[in-house]
Parts: structure tokens; C-alpha cells; sequence
């Protein structure tokens, strides 16, 4: 058994996937697989993979499913104790591996490890990640994971691992959810298990790559079921603030594409103490100025200025 089974979903990132494999095959712990799940790219993704001579390669192939399905697959050819996730666009500093590997043997008991990130918003230009009652400095089991992970996730995808055995018990990634499927199985994991948290920056969250898939036109998205998650929600206050945070973003970003049934539908749970005045008057706004505004966000980003009209 290997320690680490790294699974990398691939749906054409040729452009990006060479550095993402020699960013895994720089770690300085050695004691892992690469799963690669092709899922029907059609550009040379593949090929430029298997120019790679490292018999830790693994590469499996699958008519387009999206993402759940291809990362599901992965879990399921996996030999590691810990299923490490990369996304084929993302990038792991030399010692990621080995300080996910120190906070398990540290912390043996939890359901998800996690490395500090930072996010390339531009070419030149990154944020760092903070994190509510969360020093830079702090390193261990993160005491209210709801109420940390935020304003910004702890749990991101490319800079965690976790348990094969865990996955296995949640059943993986939901594979009709297309958008927010990684949050539906950190929540369900983080109800019921605890969090560890490196005080130590190893990987780069690129968020300025136009054809991401976290960016998809959400009328096309098919998101997660809150409904799941309702009784958890009564029991630990700290989890209904998180998620009403994600059903006011869902909410939101419909009533700016103009689907205000599929906005009524996010914002009608929501408590109300948990509605910001900022998104309050945005709601007052004609989509298609917020549309514009949004555009204008997005050409801001571009020169490094990044920042939230969820919160």
C-alpha cells in the first residue's frame, strides 16, 4: 500500500498539466500514486502526460462524466491510506505532500487534512487565505470548522487529503452535482469528523484560468441538495451560517442571470440575521446592472483586485 493516492480529474488542460505533474513529481515525499482520470478530453492532455517516463503514473479513461464521476473513479483505482486531490490546472510547492503526511501522523483521528494555499488572481498578483479565529501560526485540529471556514474555504480541494476509508464511508462525490460538489462532501465530512490544518503554504489555487470549471454559467450547474443537511444545520449554529452563505452566492448569481424562481428557491431558507445589507440592496437592483458590475469585477481581477459581494 502506498501512502498517498494523488487523483487528478483531466478534461483538456494541456495548456496547464505539465506543470501540474512536475510540481507531484517534485515532492520531497515519494511514497505515492497518480491517478489520472481522462474524462474524454479532446485535445493532447493525455499525451503530454504520458510523456512523463514515471512508472507512478496511472492513467484511466472515460466518456465525458464531469468531474464527481472522474474523481469517484480515482478514489476507486486508489491503493494509498490518503486520497490527495489536484486539479490538472493547480500547482503543489516540494514539501505539500510531506506536511500532509506530518499532520496525519500528528493528528491521526481526523476525516480531512488540509495545507494552507494561496490564490493566483492574476497573473502577478495572489491572495492569501484567512480564516475566521485562525492565526497564520496555527497548526492542528481546527476547534469549529464552520465557523472557520470562512471567509474563505479551509477546505479547498487541490491542498487537502483525506482517508480512503472516510471517502468510502460518504459514498464519494455526488455525481449529478456539477457545481459545489467538493463543498457538499467537505460538509458532509466536517459534521461528523474533525479537521486538521498546517500552519504552512504548499500548493497555488490558479483562479485566473478563464475555463475553469468553478466559473461555468450557473443556469447550466446543477448544485448540491441542502435539504441534507437541515437537521445537522438545528444542532450546530456555526454550520447554518456557512451554508446560508452558499445559498445566498447560489441565490444571487441566479437572480443576476435573471432566474428568479431559482434565486427564490436559495434565499427563502436563509435566515434573515444572515442576509448582509450589501446583498439586500443588491437584490433591489436591476440584474442587468448587476451583470455589468459583474463584468467590471471581473476586469478588476485582472490587475489584482479581487473581493467578495457575498459577505
Amino acid at each position: 500500500m502506498v501512502f498517498f493516492s494523488i487523483v487528478i480529474p483531466l478534461f483538456n488542460k494541456a495548456n496547464h498539466v505539465e506543470n501540474t505533474i512536475k510540481s507531484i513529481l517534485s515532492q520531497t515525499f515519494i511514497d505515492y500514486e497518480i491517478i489520472v482520470i481522462n474524462d474524454g478530453s479532446t485535445d493532447n492532455s493525455e499525451a503530454l502526460i504520458r510523456n512523463f517516463n514515471d512508472n507512478r503514473i496511472q492513467i484511466y479513461s472515460q466518456k465525458n462524466q464531469g468531474v464527481s464521476a472522474a474523481r469517484n473513479l480515482g478514489i476507486e483505482k486508489s491503493k494509498g491510506k490518503l486520497i490527495a486531490f489536484m486539479d490538472a490546472d493547480d500547482y503543489w510547492f516540494p514539501d505539500h505532500l510531506q506536511e500532509l503526511a506530518n499532520l496525519y501522523y500528528d493528528f491521526p483521528n481526523c476525516g480531512i487534512y488540509c495545507s494552507r494555499h494561496k490564490i493566483r488572481i492574476s497573473k502577478k498578483h495572489f491572495q492569501i487565505p484567512v480564516y475566521n479565529g485562525i492565526d497564520q501560526s496555527f497548526r492542528g485540529i481546527v476547534s469549529d470548522y464552520f465557523f472557520s471556514n470562512k471567509p474563505f474555504r479551509i477546505t479547498w480541494t487541490s491542498s487537502l487529503a483525506i482517508p480512503k476509508e472516510i471517502l468510502q464511508k460518504f459514498g464519494g462525490f455526488t455525481p449529478n452535482v456539477t457545481n459545489g460538489q467538493d463543498l457538499e462532501l467537505w460538509t458532509k465530512i466536517g459534521i461528523k469528523h474533525s479537521v486538521a490544518l498546517t500552519n504552512k503554504i504548499t500548493a497555488i489555487y490558479n483562479n485566473n484560468i478563464p475555463d475553469s470549471l468553478a466559473k461555468r454559467y450557473v443556469n447550466s450547474m446543477k448544485l448540491m441538495d441542502f435539504e441534507q443537511f437541515k437537521q445537522s444545520e438545528k444542532e450546530n449554529p456555526s454550520l447554518k451560517i456557512f451554508l446560508d452563505l452558499y445559498r445566498i452566492e447560489y441565490g444571487l448569481r441566479y437572480y443576476i442571470f435573471g432566474n428568479k424562481g431559482k434565486a427564490n428557491f436559495y434565499l427563502k431558507d436563509v435566515d434573515q440575521q444572515n442576509i448582509s445589507l450589501k446583498v439586500q440592496l443588491l437584490l433591489k437592483i436591476p440584474a442587468v446592472f448587476l451583470r455589468s458590475f459583474l463584468k467590471l469585477k471581473n476586469a478588476l481581477k485582472r490587475f489584482g483586485f479581487d473581493f467578495s459581494i457575498y459577505n
